[in-house]
């Protein structure tokens, strides 16, 4: 009785997806498998060509699993998807232009009122510890810190 070869081949690949392969590494295996069939019934007969594909296409299955345990995973570039995290060209050139404006209107508070700011906002530390290091009062720090951010908010307005 001759096999119906792509009913065959459907059951080894289903066997192999049921046993965690991939789809693309199912038809590779099964391929395989019926290279090794054709080359082994060149030489001697096979009294059940659907048990050898079966077997050979399992056992070659074991073989990668434990190549891939050794050397690591393998990928194929058609499985890798690259994301680009960098920022686009309008993007980094707004910025830019925000940061010079940043600038300008940093340079526009009195020295005070910019001292303490940025040592809150970009030194991180507390009203307690600004109030110390400058000699005022935390309700002070407190006055200094809300008027930047109420000038700096404004005078940023647009962008």
């Amino acid at each position: 009785m001759i096999p119906d070869w792509p009913v065959v081949m459907g059951r080894v690949r289903a066997a192999l997806l049921r046993r965690g392969r991939t789809e693309h590494d199912a038809d590779d295996l099964v391929q395989e498998a019926w290279l090794r069939l054709a080359r082994y019934q060149r030489e001697q007969t096979v009294a059940e060509p659907e048990a050898f594909l079966m077997r050979a296409a399992l056992n070659l299955s074991i073989d990668a699993f434990r190549a891939r345990a050794v050397r690591g995973e393998e990928l194929l570039l058609d499985d890798v998807v690259l994301i680009d995290t960098a920022p686009a060209a309008e993007a980094v050139l707004l910025a830019k232009e925000r940061m010079a404006r940043l600038s300008v209107c940093l340079a526009r508070l009195t020295d005070k009122t910019r001292a303490v700011f940025l040592a809150h906002r970009i030194e991180g530390l507390s009203y307690q510890e600004i109030a110390r290091l400058h000699g005022l009062s935390v309700s002070a720090v407190e006055k200094h810190i809300a008027k930047a951010t109420l000038q700096l908010t404004s005078w940023m307005e647009g962008w």
